[in-house]
């Protein structure tokens, strides 16, 4: 960002009041034809952060590209203070075939960044988005659903031993988060070593939109804007409770010891205790069932959709929760709780 609140980029500016819709070329097809990701850039007439939002890292990942465009199209910015850069769609080559990794040998863009010219063709696409849309940002976030075949309840993952991060997952307002740093080559790794504090924000599951997770989702960007004042209408949104995971202890993913036929007994987001039945494994004639039990009292927050396994696979993943948070979830999921409102 320039000294008089332009917005630059290796081809363009947009000064303050502006906004600029582009498809930006970052790399080229078999055929020579241009690759080009689709960028919004709504700088405020007042100062203030410098903000991205990204989605579709991986291809087949969709609820976040509804937030990034109904943030960018559909909400009143008259007000804005600060800059918005709006990536609904960074991984267009894997959008394109509904997959999740770069068709380009199968590379994931998400272990890619910051990128590096004369490197892969991974690499070269990402140093192009970090140059141009990143790295001249304050803050970042960046929008995830759950692989294919599972799904996630709405969480953040965020590097909480650093004050600026903590700052702004908790600006966000969800119910879990867990504390954990970006892999190497992340976007939220790497833009958060370089002193963009970013956090990932997982919601449901690839392949389609969820309404109810988006409109969630969009609450927690509003969330955030309050927090850092880009906007004057928002405000910081409290979740009723919260919980931070900061070990391996007080997470874990329970995995099939059996093939067959998955029964989940529970949803994403429920409360599940010690020993209870999280699901059971069957064959065919349903007459040799194996159960696969909660280790520890904790939240489901992660679950398997697509209901086969080979053992080893992943069935659900599992956090602890404090007797505090355990106590207010419980109340919050009982079945009176739920006919009182």
């Amino acid at each position: 960002m320039n000294e008089d609140g332009t917005f630059t980029y290796n081809g363009g500016k947009v000064g303050p009041g502006e906004t600029q819709n582009l498809r930006y070329g970052i790399s080229e097809t078999y055929l020579g034809d241009p690759i080009r990701i689709p960028v919004t850039i709504i700088n405020g007439e007042r100062p203030g952060p410098t903000v991205f939002l990204t989605a579709a890292t991986h291809g087949d990942e969709l609820n976040g590209i509804e937030v990034v465009r109904e943030v960018a199209h559909e909400w009143d910015l008259s007000d804005l203070a600060g800059t918005l850069v709006c990536l609904p769609v960074l991984n267009v080559p894997g959008f394109l075939f509904q997959q999740r990794y770069l068709p380009i040998y199968d590379r994931d863009l998400n272990r890619s960044f910051p990128g590096r010219e004369g490197s892969t063709s991974a690499k070269r696409m990402a140093h192009v988005i970090y140059t141009n849309f990143i790295e001249p940002c304050d803050l970042g976030l960046d929008f995830h659903t759950s692989t294919r075949g599972r799904t996630n309840m709405l969480h953040v993952r965020a590097d909480m031993s650093d004050p600026a991060v903590e700052r702004l997952a908790k600006a966000f307002g969800t119910n879990v988060i867990i504390d954990s740093e970006g892999p190497e080559g992340t976007l939220r790794g790497e833009a958060t070593k370089a002193g963009t504090p970013t956090i990932t924000i997982e919601m449901g599951e690839a392949h389609r939109f969820q309404r109810a997770l988006i409109d969630d989702a969009l609450a927690g960007v509003e969330s955030v804007f309050a927090e850092y004042g880009l906007r004057e209408t928002s405000t910081v949104r409290w979740p009723g409770w919260r919980t931070v995971i900061t070990g391996d202890r007080e997470k874990t993913w329970i995995r099939a010891d059996a093939g067959g036929i998955v029964d989940m007994h529970f949803e994403r987001g429920a409360l599940v205790h010690e020993g209870d039945q999280i699901c059971t494994i069957t064959n065919p004639f349903k007459d040799d069932n194996v159960g696969v039990e909660a280790p520890f009292t904790g939240l489901l927050v992660g679950v398997l959709e697509n209901p086969v396994v080979y053992p080893g696979n992943p069935v659900c993943h599992l956090v602890a929760l404090d007797e505090r948070t355990r106590r207010v979830v419980e109340r919050e999921q009982s079945p009176d709780s739920a006919a009182d409102t």
